[in-house]
């Protein structure tokens, strides 16, 4: 099933491609979560239109990149974003925002598989790696600001970033330990039922037959030493 993806989307694309997922994938999770519409005709058409007019604006030879790359030197870019306590982001900032904040800001078309980063997911300054033209390559400053804030000093932002990996260990050994408490009482279970196995059983016949040769209490005493013996003749 085609559709265009509304916004980023791991392992399957980046917005504004066309796609081709499993129907239930779509109808149950894309399409719900807006993240992705239905591939009609006329809307490919006008992605198609929108596209070749912003790649008219693409460097089209060394001479041109290298004006776009000296424009790019000069240009720092502002993401106000939702984020934690310790800096992590509630969400991210994807190659398609990056590229769409340059159309925006400085009308160049950058295309996002050239922008040479990850999802950024914590507040911070960054030197964004972009391939502008074969051979023409430069980073664009890029600074992700706590909305209604601002970015705190460096030794900060690396207190914030340690405290966040403490805590991720510290959840991690706590569900490790938890699955190993589960693993360990599961074995011991399975332990108890292959010895409860083991153990000889009578069937229902074997039990009766025993019953039937089975001596009274009273008979199972010890032998009396002093019994009569026959009388002798005389």
């Amino acid at each position: 099933m085609e559709v265009i993806l509304l916004k980023d989307v791991e392992k399957v694309g980046l917005r504004g491609e066309v796609v081709n997922v499993a129907r239930g994938y779509a109808r149950n999770f894309l399409l719900p979560r807006k993240l992705a519409e239905l591939a009609s005709a006329g809307r490919v058409a006008e992605l198609k239109k929108i596209d070749e007019q912003r790649a008219r604006h693409e460097a089209r030879s060394v001479d041109q990149a290298q004006e776009i790359a000296e424009l790019l030197s000069k240009t720092v870019l502002r993401f106000d974003v939702k984020s934690g306590p310790t800096g992590a982001l509630f969400g991210s900032v994807t190659t398609t925002d990056i590229a769409d904040e340059l159309w925006r800001t400085r009308k160049i078309r950058v295309d996002r598989k050239k922008i040479g980063t990850d999802a950024l997911k914590r507040i911070g300054r960054y030197a964004i790696p972009i391939q502008v033209f074969e051979g023409v390559s430069v980073e664009v400053k890029t600074l992700v600001v706590p909305e209604g804030g601002e970015l705190p000093p460096e030794e900060e932002l690396a207190a914030m970033e340690a405290a966040e990996a403490a805590r991720v260990a510290e959840e991690l050994a706590a569900a490790q330990a938890e699955s190993g408490q589960a693993q360990a009482a599961t074995d011991a279970v399975g332990e108890v039922e292959y010895l409860d196995d083991e153990a000889p059983r009578q069937t229902p016949a074997e039990a009766a037959e025993a019953a039937e040769f089975e001596l009274p209490a009273a008979a199972t005493g010890p032998e009396d030493d002093t019994a009569a013996e026959p009388e002798t003749e005389r």
